[in-house]
């Protein structure tokens, strides 16, 4: 099937002038002038221009704000013209048929969120993480395997230093903990990934509670997240993983731990407004619906809501290029990534799933992206053989899926059935079979 046109930024125009005085018709300092799917103004107020950040984001922004070079693709072509009568810059981008390359592809880099892993969003001790090891990993993936995306892994609890199982109390950054956080952020940007997402790793809770229903408010997780974008403010490749696999089983809350889709997506709203409140306009924001974020849930007939009540999230730096939806897909019978074997390519309805087949075609008709950050196996030949396959549909369907984040690097070791963490011996790396055999390859093209 012949892929749609996808409008980047046609007749972006600049406007090279001493101020940044107000334009009329065209956007503001820092706001959105083109990108996939963007129909607003392509022109800058004065004293800014249209500039690239994303395929999905141009932003008006001077010359002396940092921007993030961009990485060529075959999937995306640019073209800039200009002249010396006229300050327009204008920019094309298409997707050609299928077998584009994915913008984004790589691993999660896991580890701040350990200590006691916990589906109710239990942290109660310290995790043991090394960023300067995880970050040799990263750099790793980057200039032998050639991936450009990492998922780092984060608890709330492990950001404010609140282990001690009692309310948020200040709910501020912790200074220590945060700045060693923060040396995996910058070592991932440093080793020249292209997308490093920041994932509150808590579904949706905070000791058990429930956040924006019996937990912590709305107002609060939008506090911590208002800080964390406050930091990485002017980092285009910094994305923000809202939080990880909000689900409705039992756990503290005194409804039974069952989630109300829109309440939460409220709650992601009030999140979406304060990051873009703290300056951060250019990144992009990863959402998750419930239900663990599989594909189904995204649906209108089969699914719990979540894609209907997300669909209604708006950015206030406008359009709605920038709000990705999260998608986790397994490959085992029950999508839970465990120790099971493979038994599906997660693209048809099978296994009682929606598949991402049905899951593309409802992106495709509401002109929505998404972004699988979590899927993968065993290390076996069976699971190589049905993760190649997804991740070659991603692939073949580059106008819905920005990419994947396999899991799962950093701090797992052998004895993890999951695990994509590569073994380093004098100065060589060994990468586990899986990533040898698909996350890698898919990549490039080759597998």
């Amino acid at each position: 099937m012949t892929k749609p046109v996808l409008l980047a930024n046609a007749f972006a125009a600049t406007c090279l002038f001493a101020s940044y005085g107000a334009t009329a018709g065209c956007s503001a300092l820092y706001g959105q002038c083109g990108g996939i799917g963007w129909t607003g103004a392509t022109c800058c107020a004065t004293g800014s221009s249209c500039q690239y950040v994303n395929g999905n984001y141009y932003q008006c922004l001077t010359s002396t704000t940092p921007t993030t070079s961009k990485v060529s693709t075959s999937s995306t072509t640019s073209t800039l013209k200009s002249s010396s009568s006229s300050s327009t810059t204008t920019a094309s981008a298409s997707a050609s048929s299928t077998g584009d390359r994915l913008q984004y592809g790589g691993v999660n880099i896991a580890g701040f969120e350990f200590g006691s892993y916990d589906t109710c969003g239990i942290h109660t001790a310290q995790p043991d993480a090394d960023p300067t090891d995880f970050v040799a990993q990263i750099k790793h993936f980057v200039d032998d395997d050639k991936l450009n995306a990492f998922r780092l892994p984060v608890s709330w609890q492990y950001l404010i230093n609140q282990f001690d199982g009692s309310s948020l109390g200040t709910n501020k950054l912790d200074s220590n903990n945060f700045a060693t956080y923060d040396d995996l952020v910058q070592g991932c940007l440093d080793a020249g990934a292209s997308l490093c997402i920041i994932d509150i790793h808590n579904y949706a809770r905070f000791n058990g509670y429930i956040i924006g229903q019996d937990g912590p408010t709305a107002a609060q997780f939008a506090s911590l997240w208002s800080q964390i974008a406050t930091n990485y403010a002017s980092e285009s490749r910094v994305a923000f993983g809202l939080m990880n696999e909000p689900h409705d089983e039992s756990c503290n809350s005194a409804n039974g731990g069952v989630m109300d889709i829109d309440t939460w997506a409220a709650t992601l709203q009030t999140v979406v407004n304060a990051i873009r409140s703290a300056g951060a306009t250019s990144q992009l924001i990863i959402m998750p619906g419930k239900g663990w974020t599989h594909s189904i849930t995204y649906l209108d007939a089969s699914g719990d809501g979540s894609g209907p009540a997300l669909m209604g999230i708006t950015d206030p730096a406008g359009g709605t290029s920038k709000l990705v939806f999260e998608v986790h897909e397994y490959l085992d019978s029950n999508n839970a990534g465990s120790s099971s074997d493979c038994v599906t390519s997660s693209i048809d309805s099978s296994y009682g799933r929606g598949g991402l087949q049905n899951l593309a075609n409802y992106l495709r008709s509401n002109g929505r992206f998404a972004m699988i950050t979590e899927s993968g196996g065993l290390n076996n030949a069976n699971c190589a053989t049905y993760l190649c396959k997804e991740l070659n549909f991603l692939a073949n369907n580059t106008d819905v899926f920005l990419g994947y984040t396999t899991w799962a690097a950093g701090g797992f070791d052998s004895s993890y059935e999951l695990t994509e963490t590569p073994t380093l011996s004098g100065s060589t790396w060994t990468d586990t079979s899986l990533v040898q055999a698909c996350v890698a390859k898919c990549f490039t093209g080759t597998c």
